[in-house]
């Protein structure tokens, strides 16, 4: 399929998809609403074939890549749902510790898009796990539309217990400095604020497009955080101001970064919401901060 990008797009239909995608609105309400759009030969199942993920686009390093080990690990979970399974993956060859990163995912579980992620960090020097919020409803079902009606089954409070443990266990890793840092993405970028939050040894966070923590919880933040966010994402941009404004009073260490003209989801590349030069300004200023926060030795 020919990949097309976010401006091949109406704005509107962009945000209609963003509705169906969180599950506002269902498949149906969707197709019915983006018609309107089928014009010129264009079918409305054409339309969303084609915002729909394609995970052959995700794949910036193979499974089998010799540079890193990869595999499927079961994390104890007593105070949640009793297990979490994730995608654990770190560099083949290591001299010394190294810092940890926990790799959070949208709504949908842990997909290829996830996995991928976690073996960048690793071909970056990291150990990172990528935890499945699904686990206890079966896991990711392979299937992105599947996963979200999954997600909604989860027992929400249950689940961040889950993401606590999987941190919590990530940083006591034989591999790891001691040292753990938390990015996520759309839900997962709200989980990161949230662990943030709970966790006093959350070495840095990196939440993508997250919804933000109430002012009362920003007291209890430690972790320095970057804050990356899409221009065109008004319903999570609306709690910026806010989130700031609490940051600042209470003096915690953040950087907060807006990519103008892009979509919530930009990181994200198996979707035409892919922004190319933002995703990789962003991963890079991602790296160099979990680099600076989580190596040294203070």
């Amino acid at each position: 399929m020919e990949r097309k990008k976010a401006s091949d797009y109406p704005q509107e239909l962009l945000d209609l998809f963003h509705e169906y995608q969180h599950g506002d609105i269902t498949r149906r309400t969707f197709l019915d609403r983006a018609g309107k759009f089928a014009v010129g030969g264009l079918t409305v199942a054409a339309i969303f074939e084609g915002l729909k993920p394609n995970y052959a686009w995700a794949q910036q390093v193979p499974k089998d890549d010799k540079r890193i080990k990869t595999g499927y690990e079961t994390v104890q979970s007593p105070q949640g749902n009793g297990s979490i399974k994730g995608y654990f993956a770190r560099p083949a060859s290591t001299s010394g510790k190294l810092p940890t990163v926990l790799v959070i995912h949208e709504n949908r579980g842990l997909n290829p898009y996830i996995e991928d992620v976690a073996r960048r960090f690793a071909v970056a020097n990291f150990v990172a796990f990528a935890p499945d919020g699904l686990t206890s409803v079966g896991g990711y079902p392979g299937d992105d539309e599947k996963g979200a009606v999954k997600f909604r089954e989860v027992n929400g409070p249950k689940m961040l217990e889950d993401f606590v443990a999987s941190a919590t266990w990530l940083k006591a890793r034989p591999e790891s400095n001691g040292k753990i840092g938390a990015v996520g993405f759309c839900f997962g970028g709200g989980i990161v604020n949230q662990l943030a939050v709970r966790m006093p040894d959350l070495g840095a966070g990196a939440p993508f497009y997250g919804r933000q923590p109430g002012a009362e919880d920003v007291p209890k933040i430690k972790a320095p955080l970057m804050l990356h966010y899409a221009g065109n994402d008004q319903g999570v941009n609306a709690g910026i101001p806010a989130y700031e404004a609490a940051l600042k009073a209470n003096t915690k260490k953040y950087e907060i970064f807006t990519y103008e003209g892009t979509q919530h989801g930009f990181h994200n590349d198996t979707t035409p919401r892919y922004d190319e030069a933002a995703a990789k300004l962003a991963w890079q200023r991602t790296v160099d901060f979990f680099n600076k926060n989580l190596r040294s030795a203070t």
